[in-house]
């Protein structure tokens, strides 16, 4: 593995073993949520892992966030290190992201996938998002954690992982008080960006998420699949918002799956 810094941004080389594909991770944490899936999908592809603006190891925004800054730090890298086309794989916020990059250079990608990501929330649900945002400002990331948790993993993974459960604590109240409510408030906003009918994607795209994820409902998923035409949809049983951490292998197989199909096609 090769860390570089691209313009402020932290970017692990996990291998060259093919055709290149960037992994986005969700809010409030790192580039090392990836470590369940590198494993197994860097024996095939080129992947690239980096650490959002305001995250882990990379640079703090000077302004508020939004979608086209955080999809412009992807263009910044793949410029940097002189890529063609390559395929994205966006989790949570970071399946926001991708959507955005998606829609303004569409040309850059062969293959697109979205696991556990937001779409049109109801009022109610909007609001509930605001919530978190405020007590985040108020008290920092240390406020939302334990509710995150639970939402994230089924109860009885929480209490048969708790290395896992304390590892994740850590990376989410790594977070700066003063910079996490700039990303989280795109959690919140970012949504309306990306509500047009159809979406102008045009590349293979996977749509994935749990039963059990209500912030990211399969109703959701479901939306998104039918707003890009070329789009294949994955809903997992019994799984909450981290079943690519929980259920990784299940996960690896369709990511792996789809991303090899693509190729082939």
């Amino acid at each position: 593995m090769k860390n570089i810094f691209v313009k402020g941004t932290s970017v692990n080389l996990v291998s060259e073993n093919g055709p290149y594909v960037i992994l986005i991770h969700g809010l409030g944490l790192n580039k090392d949520m990836w470590e369940w899936q590198t494993r197994d999908l860097s024996k095939n592809y080129s992947l690239i892992t980096y650490d959002l603006i305001g995250h882990g190891e990379s640079k703090d925004p000077e302004q508020n966030l939004n979608l086209e800054i955080f999809s412009d730090q992807i263009f910044e890298i793949i410029e940097h290190l002189s890529l063609d086309k390559i395929a994205l794989v966006g989790f949570s916020l970071g399946g926001m992201i991708a959507r955005k990059f998606a829609l303004k250079y569409n040309d850059r990608l062969w293959a697109l996938a979205i696991l556990n990501s937001a779409h049109k929330r109801t009022k109610k649900a909007k609001e509930a998002v605001q919530l978190r945002v405020n007590s985040v400002i108020e008290n920092g990331p240390q406020s939302t954690i334990e509710d995150a948790l639970e939402r994230w993993f089924t109860k009885n993974f929480r209490e048969k992982n708790p290395i896992i459960m304390d590892r994740i604590r850590k990376w989410v109240l790594a977070n700066k008080k003063e910079v996490y409510p700039k990303a989280y408030q795109v959690l919140v906003d970012g949504v309306d960006e990306l509500l047009q009918t159809p979406l102008s994607i045009n590349c293979p795209t996977l749509v994935l998420t749990g039963d059990e994820d209500f912030g990211n409902s399969p109703e959701m998923s479901q939306e998104i699949s039918k707003q890009i035409l070329k789009s294949q949809l994955e809903i997992l049983p019994g799984m909450r918002h981290m079943a690519l951490i929980e259920d990784f292998q299940k996960v690896n197989k369709i990511l792996s799956e789809f991303l090899l199909g693509t190729l082939n096609s």
